[in-house]
């Protein structure tokens, strides 16, 4: 084999985890896999797996080189399908990520819309609640919320969030609605910690009129890692809690959740599709940045 089936073999390796699945799924026999893995190994004169009876995993080095072969077969990929005329029909495998709530709640179902339109197309979603590195990592599209450093990557705006406080009606009125950020010294909240180090103190913006900034440590009895669990605490009337707008939007709307405080929130936080090459970027690319561009906005604008 040359060098780019060996890495094709050692990328289904390591996805399979296991020299025989990988066999399988490439229709090759369980010698041919370890003969490739062995000469990758070679070349490349380190050790990319580590291989017992049990199990097979990827050594530090390995986890490294598979992100490498994971792109370089990728923009392979890409370039044999821009010969073939990519540039004007999205076709290929697209890759996404965003937070894991809004990847749920947007994401998905406009990915879902997307691939009815384009049948050539194929697409992998990675929802978590890191910031994710797009080259490194393999990945074509991120939608990310929060004010963006400058980069060499495209950032496309396609609305705002807001950073809202919410409680159960039922909670409110047995608590009383808190008519300033100091009212809630006299609440029960909600917090988040993704480290499960102590919450934060809540940022509020100042009295109407004044752009001062108020830091208000609210008495917290429970303390989550995950936004889904103090929403959830929240329509339980176990207090207020701090949610973005999107999150809330549909039990705010049914009358589950009230939002309070709404004249002292902090600025808003801007949403944006952010890519790599721009303009030079394949159709693929740019046919999913339109589509999604232009949902978000209308759903981020009747969030607001």
């Amino acid at each position: 084999m040359d060098r780019l089936e060996c890495m094709q073999v050692f990328v289904a390796v390591a996805e399979a985890a296991g020299f025989a699945a990988a066999a399988r799924r490439l229709r090759l026999s369980a010698p041919a896999v370890t003969r490739a893995v062995v000469a990758l190994e070679q070349q490349v004169g380190a050790r990319l797996l580590h291989r017992t009876t049990r199990s097979v995993r990827l050594t530090e080095a390995g986890e490294r080189y598979l992100l490498d072969c994971k792109r370089i077969l990728a923009d392979i990929e890409e370039a044999e399908a821009s010969a073939g005329g990519a540039y004007a029909e999205p076709q290929g495998q697209l890759s996404v990520t965003a937070s894991v709530m809004f990847g749920r709640l947007h994401v998905a179902p406009l990915v879902l819309d997307f691939l009815d339109a384009h049948p050539r197309m194929r697409v992998r979603t990675f929802f978590v609640d890191r910031v994710v590195h797009l080259i490194d990592e393999g990945l074509d599209v991120a939608v990310r919320i929060a004010h963006l450093p400058d980069s060499s990557l495209t950032a496309l705006p396609v609305g705002m969030v807001r950073r809202v406080v919410v409680a159960a009606p039922t909670y409110l009125a047995a608590r009383g609605v808190p008519k300033q950020p100091a009212d809630l010294a006299a609440h029960d909240a909600i917090g988040g910690s993704q480290t499960g180090g102590p919450d934060q103190p809540w940022q509020f913006g100042g009295p109407p009129g004044d752009g001062a900034r108020q830091l208000v440590q609210p008495r917290v009895r429970l303390l989550v890692n995950a936004g889904e669990v103090s929403i959830d605490a929240a329509l339980a009337g176990h207090g207020v809690t701090r949610a973005l707008s999107y999150q809330v939007a549909d039990a705010v709307r049914a009358g589950r959740l009230q939002i309070v405080l709404a004249e002292f929130e902090p600025p808003p936080i801007p949403v944006h599709l952010v890519y790599a090459e721009g303009r030079k970027a394949a159709a693929k690319v740019r046919a999913f940045v339109d589509f999604a561009a232009e949902r978000l906005r209308r759903t981020l604008a009747a969030q607001a």
